[in-house]
This record gives C-alpha cells, structure tokens and sequence, in this order.
C-alpha cells in the first residue's frame, strides 16, 4: 500500500544535497511523519471532544500545525497548491520560524517522557531540518500526507516499512549498527525471558525500541483476551527506556507509535550518569533487554558513578542493568564475547559480581555477521537476580553459513537454541559448566565446547579470511550499483 511512496521519499531524499546517508534519510522521514501523525492525532482528539460536547485545547498553535503550512486542503481534499508553501518560502518558514518554535517545547515541557509535549521538544531540541531544496521537500511532504495512521492495517504497514528503514541504516556502517539489533535475535531473546502481562519491561540503551516492539507484539500474542485496566498498562507502565542520542530518540518514539504503543515512555538522557547509589526500589523493574553501545569510552566523572570503574561503556551499562533489575528479575544483555575472557581488573570484577549476585544461567554465543558492520562477535548473557550462578549453559549459535547483508540472520537460525534453552540440555552446539569449575581468580568464561566447537573467544584464521571475501563481494556489488546509476 505505501511501499512505492517510501522509496519515493528516499529518491527525493538522494538527490538532495543535505542529505548523503541513510541515516539522513531515516532522520529526516521521522520527524516529517511524527509531525503528520501528530496531526492526526489531534485531529482524532478535536472530534472525540466536539462529540462529547467538549472544547479540545490544540498543543500547536494553528500556523505550525501540519494542516496549516504542510498540507492546506481545498474543498476537494487534496492540497491546495495555490496556498502550500514551496521553494524557498517553504524552507525559510522550516528553518526560520517551524523549528525554532518546537524547539521551544524543550523549555516549557512538563518532565514526564509519556506526554506529548516533551516529545515535542526532545525531537526538535537537537534535531535539524537537513533538506537544502524547498521543491525536494515539497515532494516529500506530498508523500508523506499521503499515509494515514488510522487503520490497523495502515499503522502495520507502516511499521514494518519503518522497520526496513532502521535496518538500512544498520547495514549503511558502523554508526547506524547503533541503530538496529537484529530483529531476530530480538525475537529469541524475548522468548527466552518470557515476560508476563503486568510486570515492566526496561531497555537503558533503547535505540530504536526493537526490544519494546518486539515485546509489545509477543504480550498482545500471548494475552490476546486483556480488560480494558491490562490494555492501559501495558500501553502506559510495561516499557520504560532511556536514549542518549537525539537521531535514536525520535526513530525510537516514531517505531514505538507505528508499533501502536501511542505513549511511549522513552527519556532523553545519558543514563550513565546516573549514580547508582541513587537507584531506589521504586526504579527497579522485572525484565531488562539491552544492546548497549560497545566500544565507546566514558568519562572519568561518569566512571564515578560505578563501583567497578572502566571507561568501557558496556560494561558500565551491565552495573547499570544488574543494579535495576528487581530481585528474581531476569536480563537478556548482548556485549561483546571479549568480555567472557578480558583480564584486565574490570572485566574480571564484574565476572565476578554478575556469577556472586545474579544466577548466569545462559550465555549465546553469536557468529560473525550478526551485526551488520559491526565487525565485532557478540553474546547474549541471560541471567537472574538474587542467587548465585550453579551452572552456566552455553549455545554456540552456528547457522552453517557466512552472514552478510544479503543473508542475515533469521528466525530459523535460533529455533534449535530456543527449543534447547528451555531445558538447557547437551546437544552438538550446546554444553553446561558448573560454577564451581570456573577458575575463582580469573572468573574465565571462554571455555572451549567439549563436543568440538571452536573456543568460544575467539575467531579462526579461515572465518577471518572468509569474512574480508564476504565484505569485498559486498563492496563490488555496491560499486556496481553505483556505475549503474552514473
């Protein structure tokens, strides 16, 4: 239905000069569709007040609405050409006037993330317009008033081509790898935690909300019969998240929406610098999922926020995560495999709080590839708060080919993993460690499999060398596109 006016507005958003990446191009989509859902939304809000007898209290004022400089209607319905703005007029009142006064919500908004007003001024706080040409934008905004947001069937469209945006930005590098966990190890990891209709769903590094998303999908699967008292807590209280960048806040509000959690409570703010001595009972929470950022460094005053100090930030986010995770709460944590064997003093402390204060009970261990231009191997550590670890059982996830952007992973690939997991048995990829075999000085965890796996921590000559031919196709077949476009 809306698949042809999506690659229409990356078309538009290609040839103009602003934009050079599919970052760009998610960027600058989003905050054109969260204003035109934002219309539609009070739109709904005027009518269902006018029908109850009540006067609706717009929260933009009538020049910056988008029926008003966006999409003015003549009596047929369609824009009115004539008193739409274009060109030049159109980016000047953008840039000179449209932007400035959203930023504004930024000072005036209340400080709870759920409201609509403090969504407004987290976008357009940071966020710049970055379309040059007030003709390409004029085309894009054309595309844009053209979806609605009414139907299921509209809003399911929608989220799914809004998915395979973020998932461009993942494979266009390292930067939009930020973005965009595989949905599929989403999905395996959801499954794995089970989470329950009423308890609360926590993501500090929430990016684009994949792991809500997926949540909210498997919850409304799960309890398909809910009361109306189930239905408005799991819209307003099951998902809270926070995000540091601007670019991740507004896709994740907009993924959220187009997902139909129509009050997503997603703070703007580095939750790193929270002191976790300050973390009460009231902001722990049942269920935690998380791909925290690896390899970026924090500074020294936020390191001192930590008992175990490291400018790692993963490992900052897994203090982070164990510290606000009730007690019997459960975690699904991608990072980084090193971390199963660094031994500098950080790797090995927090080895060894995470085996003495949560119960370790999974560890996946994920091929290269999973993440699209990462260039690094992950796991996934599953484990619970409260009990020492008594056995850890490792899955080698191993899908019998080389993983690339024309074959990623996919649901099938974790079936066998799921399935195993539930009861944690031996298998050809799968094989359990007692806690107490574990080296008490080092708290190693990179054992070798004893059905003859490769080592855990490390990759062989041969997938090193398959994977360079792996990215060296890619990059022919990029270059060929191109000279066709040329």
């Amino acid at each position: 239905m809306f698949e042809q006016t999506f690659k229409n507005i990356d078309d538009v958003l290609w040839k103009d000069a602003g934009c050079t990446s599919e970052l760009d191009y998610t960027e600058q989509t989003s905050w054109l569709l969260f204003l035109k859902y934002l219309n539609a939304l009070e739109n709904d809000k005027a009518t269902e007040a006018a029908l109850g007898g009540k006067k609706y209290s717009h929260i933009l004022d009538a020049p910056y609405r988008w029926e008003a400089w966006a999409a003015p209607k003549g009596k047929d319905g369609k824009i009115d050409h004539n008193t739409a703005l274009t060109g030049d007029d159109l980016i000047q009142f953008v840039n000179g006037k449209l932007f400035p006064y959203l930023h504004g919500f930024k000072a005036k908004a209340t400080d709870r993330p759920d409201t609509i007003e403090y969504k407004i001024g987290e976008i357009f706080g940071e966020i710049k317009n970055r379309i040059q040409s007030g003709y390409n934008l004029r085309e894009i905004i054309d595309a844009i008033d053209e979806l609605q947001f009414q139907s299921q069937t509209e809003k399911h469209e929608l989220s799914h081509l809004y998915e395979a945006k973020i998932k461009n930005m993942g494979n266009a590098g390292r930067n939009g790898g930020e973005y965009y966990t595989p949905r599929p190890l989403i999905r395996a990891i959801v499954q794995v935690l089970n989470p329950r209709l009423g308890e609360t769903i926590y993501d500090g590094a929430a990016g684009s909300c994949g792991f809500f998303c997926e949540s909210f999908a498997f919850l409304k699967q799960t309890y398909p019969k809910r009361t109306t008292a189930q239905d408005r807590f799991l819209q307003e209280s099951t998902f809270t998240g926070k995000e540091k960048k601007s670019l991740a806040y507004v896709i994740a509000i907009m993924n959220m929406i187009l997902h139909g959690i129509e009050a997503p409570n997603i703070i703007h703010t580095n939750t790193l610098v929270e002191n976790l001595a300050d973390v009460q009972e009231k902001d722990r929470h049942d269920i935690v999922m998380a791909n925290p950022p690896f390899g970026g460094k924090e500074r020294k005053e936020v390191q001192q926020n930590f008992p175990i100090r490291t400018g790692e930030t993963a490992f900052l986010f897994l203090q982070h995560f164990i510290k606000v995770l009730k007690v019997g709460g459960r975690a699904g944590v991608v990072i980084k495999n090193t971390f199963l064997s660094n031994t500098d003093n950080a790797s090995v402390s927090l080895r060894q709080k995470l085996l003495e204060e949560c119960n370790l009970h999974t560890v996946l261990d994920c091929p290269g590839g999973t993440f699209q231009g990462a260039g690094v191997k992950t796991v996934v550590l599953f484990f619970e708060k409260g009990t020492k670890t008594r056995k850890v059982w490792f899955y080698q996830l191993d899908p019998g080919r080389n993983m690339g952007k024309t074959n990623p992973l996919n649901d099938a690939d974790l079936a066998e993993f799921i399935e195993l997991q539930k009861t944690r048995a031996d298998s050809p990829k799968s094989w359990s460690v007692d806690a107490a075999a574990i080296e008490p000085k080092t708290f190693d965890l990179s054992v070798k499999n004893p059905n003859g796996g490769a080592e855990i921590a490390h990759r062989s000559p041969q997938e090193i060398m398959d994977e360079i031919a792996m990215l060296d196709a890619e990059s022919a077949e990029v270059l060929a596109n191109i000279r066709e476009l040329l």
